[in-house]
């Protein structure tokens, strides 16, 4: 390997700084034009959004009955479908297991369909608000 003089060295350093000193960033304004129509779109989308609350989604009953049962079957659940939420919901005098948060009643039926396989009772809900 090859050591640099002093020299050689004194005028790469000089160099670099004076190269260094030319470098700008960009100074450019960019303007967007969108058609009046997108903006339009997303407002009727912004009112959607508000509209919707978490009790107009769908939800699945796999099981109604005693308390420890019901812990039961969704400890397992969650085992078997850990991608999908469950929760267990006391309604007097039985316990109700309740499952997914779907947005739309053909997803709803699209995992009820999956569901129905490992569990025989189940129901598509619609939680009162």
């Amino acid at each position: 390997m090859r050591i640099l003089t002093s020299r050689k060295a004194f005028f790469y350093a000089v160099t670099l700084c004076l190269t260094t000193s030319y470098i700008n960033a960009q100074d450019r304004n960019i303007t967007v034009s969108q058609d009046p129509k997108f903006e339009q779109l997303l407002n009727e989308k912004r009112k959607t959004n508000i509209s919707n609350t978490v009790n107009d989604l769908y939800k699945v009953q796999i099981f109604s009955g005693e308390s420890e049962k019901a812990k039961n079957i969704l400890t397992e659940f969650k085992q078997e479908f850990s991608d999908i939420d469950g929760t267990i919901l006391f309604n007097t005098p039985n316990y109700k297991v309740w499952i997914g948060n779907f947005k739309t009643r053909i997803e709803a039926e699209r995992n009820l369909i999956e569901i129905r396989k490992k569990y025989n009772n189940v129901h598509l809900i619609k939680p009162n608000k």
